[in-house]
């Protein structure tokens, strides 16, 4: 089943559009924190983004490009501005089509439903791993956290997939040891503390305090201060 989200300030039209296309058999996802859409996206991983232009906080242009940073999911712009020049600014900002207001929905499933076909012929996925707005993408070792983005090395990126996939629990020394360097070798335990150390100030960089936290003696796990949330 394909998950569409909808990302569109006016209720009555979101409800009008999820209700339409859950009857055709898609999971819809209607955002109503239009501060924090590019959370949403991760956490909820949809296979195609429907966008308003004209929206709260910011335009459906900032979150196109965003979401670009993170995957290649198909993003349809929804808006009533259709002249040339914002259909030319969504296609440039990252947009596969423009369907301009008002439309009818049986057009918008169609389009819809084609553009699923022709974009997952190859069973594609976008990959990330979400922890309390906080994105790791799989496919370019980067995090990204509130817009801001940090580059990862191999071991810095083993590190924090682990936490991820850990999120929530304790991960101990000795099996980030192993994530590390799969008993190939052996590696000072002084080195896992010197690469969690560069990851901290790398997050730091980016906004994020204390986001790897230290059960002394033990391991590390993720969480955010109440300062950051």
């Amino acid at each position: 089943m394909y998950r569409v989200m909808i990302v569109e300030d006016d209720v009555t039209i979101s409800n009008e559009i999820a209700s339409h296309l859950r009857k055709w058999g898609y999971e819809v996802v209607q955002v109503l924190d239009f501060e924090h859409v590019v959370e949403e996206f991760a956490e909820e991983n949809p296979q195609l983004v429907l966008l308003d232009i004209l929206l709260p906080f910011y335009n459906g242009y900032y979150w196109c490009s965003q979401i670009r940073r993170l995957s290649n999911v198909p993003i349809v712009f929804l808006s009533s501005a259709s002249d040339n020049m914002n259909i030319v600014m969504a296609m440039n900002m990252g947009g596969d089509d423009f369907i301009s207001k008002p439309f009818s929905l049986d057009v918008l499933s169609a389009k819809v439903q084609a553009i699923l076909r022709r974009s997952y012929e190859a069973k594609q996925e976008t990959h990330l791993l979400e922890y309390q707005g906080v994105v790791l993408n799989l496919s370019d070792a980067s995090i990204l956290y509130h817009g801001e983005q940090t580059e990862l090395t191999k071991n810095e990126f083993r590190i924090m997939e682990f936490l991820f996939e850990r999120a929530g629990r304790l991960a101990s020394r000795d099996e980030l040891m192993r994530k590390l360097w799969d008993n190939e070798c052996f590696v000072d335990d002084n080195t896992l503390t010197v690469n969690v150390t560069r990851i901290r100030r790398k997050l730091e960089d980016v906004g994020l305090v204390d986001f790897i936290r230290t059960k002394k003696g033990i391991g590390y796990y993720l969480s955010l201060s109440e300062s950051d949330v």
